[in-house]
């Protein structure tokens, strides 16, 4: 699904596109780069940023299939928030975590006219060695999972474990990536 969001933003999220290309300079290789990722928002090359929520995410959040009832949601690598805020409801309290404190200021900053900003926050800290006060009901990841190199995933799928509370939800979008010489996007299958 995040691919057909991209395509229907008149986003291609491969290295054909020049700013996916310029993110791949930015990151610096396979390699977990935080500070690569600073330097994309930084530098303004987001070719994965919508501007908007997610159409799925909006859909899902009207479906009313999501938790409530005191739920916490936690949306890794949130980038600028859209999703974050298009999540939270009453019952529903959503925490985005970027590791780009200037994604989170930007997350912030366009949040901050939001009906009811007391459904979400946003932290700055990196996704593998943060230590939030309390479990999660569900985890929403947007690409995030895509975003590290495939020797990264057993790690990823541990920390999403570890993060959530028992009968937790992940629900993910994967940009499926197929023939990539490199990445991020890394290539990703259905079965992943």
């Amino acid at each position: 699904m995040a691919s057909t969001a991209a395509v229907a933003a008149g986003q291609v999220l491969d290295g054909s596109n020049p700013a996916v290309a310029r993110v791949r300079q930015l990151i610096g290789g396979p390699e977990y780069s935080p500070d690569g990722w600073s330097r994309c928002w930084e530098e303004g090359v987001t070719p994965w940023d919508l501007g908007q929520p997610t159409p799925a995410v909006v859909e899902l959040a009207k479906s009313g299939t999501l938790p409530g009832d005191a739920a916490t949601v936690l949306v890794p690598g949130c980038g600028a928030g859209y999703d974050v805020v298009a999540l939270s409801g009453p019952g529903r309290f959503v925490v985005g975590l970027d590791i780009c404190e200037t994604a989170v200021a930007k997350a912030k900053q366009w949040s901050a006219a939001a009906d009811d900003g007391s459904l979400f926050a946003f932290v700055a800290a990196d996704f593998f060695t943060w230590e939030p006060p309390e479990l999660f009901d569900l985890i929403f990841d947007y690409t995030f999972f895509c975003a590290f190199h495939p020797s990264m995933r057993p790690a990823w799928a541990k920390r999403v474990a570890d993060l959530l509370k028992p009968n937790g939800e992940l629900i993910t979008l994967m940009y499926l990536a197929q023939g990539q010489e490199a990445g991020p996007p890394f290539n990703t299958t259905v079965l992943e």
